[in-house]
């Protein structure tokens, strides 16, 4: 069966343009199951997100469905990575405390998922998804980039719209557990701002040059060196399966 496999093109774009989470929503997820032995990081990518899970959790499970993307992962103690589906994995039953999908739960076959997740789980443990969608500069920049989104609306994938959406239209079984809200904040350069705008998906699928008059505009709005602000809210859908 095949997965949708939007990244195994330009994994070593994705692994140098997108930014990590941050380490206190990690830990505030940590903290809110009874047991530290082991986490999956479901559809991990370039495993981001297992770094920071490997500093609460023994060991950490850290798997996706692309070998393009496993390959850009850099080695961390105490995490394994291996190349499944979200909807089938190689964990043993009630083996899990934590399974975080970050940026990757809008991909999912979600009923499949959620069996895999409540067979996995232990009990008391902790499904959470985390993702970033639209972001913000300032006055300048948020408008040459809304020209762009626009242009973009009608390409995105219906994955996309789920994220943009905080995915609140998906449903999520289980008691739902209410996490603080959260956001990415980064001092970026114009040039690490197009190269994460150049790794979205819906580009790699248009071509690049479907930004290309954007990017002009924002060499003159934003000079080269310069480091602005960048803030990425980030939505949270947690839930005890």
């Amino acid at each position: 069966m095949g997965f949708p496999d939007h990244f195994s093109g330009h994994a070593a774009l994705y692994a140098a343009s997108r930014p990590t989470y941050p380490e206190h929503l990690i830990a505030e997820l940590a903290a809110l199951v009874p047991g530290h032995e082991q986490a999956w990081d479901v559809g991990t990518g370039n495993g981001q997100a297992a770094q920071h899970l490997a500093r609460h959790f023994e060991h950490v499970f850290a798997s996706d469905a692309s070998a393009a993307q496993i390959a850009e992962a850099t080695p961390v103690p105490g995490v394994t990575f291996a190349v499944e589906p979200a909807e089938r994995c190689s964990l043993p039953d009630h083996s899990v405390d934590l399974i975080l999908a970050a940026q990757c739960f809008h991909w999912f076959d979600h009923p499949a998922f959620f069996a895999e997740a409540r067979r996995v789980l232990r009990p008391g443990g902790l499904f959470a998804a985390i993702g970033y969608g639209w972001w913000y500069v300032d006055d300048a920049v948020d408008t040459i980039l809304a020209t762009l989104l626009k242009r973009l609306e009608p390409h995105w994938a219906p994955g996309n719209w789920l994220l943009i959406d905080g995915y609140r239209a998906i449903d999520v079984p289980g008691a739902e557990v209410r996490v603080p809200p959260a956001a990415i904040h980064l001092r970026w350069e114009r040039a690490q701002v197009e190269a994460y705008v150049l790794s979205w998906s819906v580009v790699q699928r248009l071509g690049t040059e479907v930004t290309d008059d954007c990017f002009e505009q924002l060499r003159v709005a934003w000079p080269d060196g310069q480091k602005r602000q960048v803030t990425m809210p980030i939505a949270v859908r947690a839930s005890r399966l």
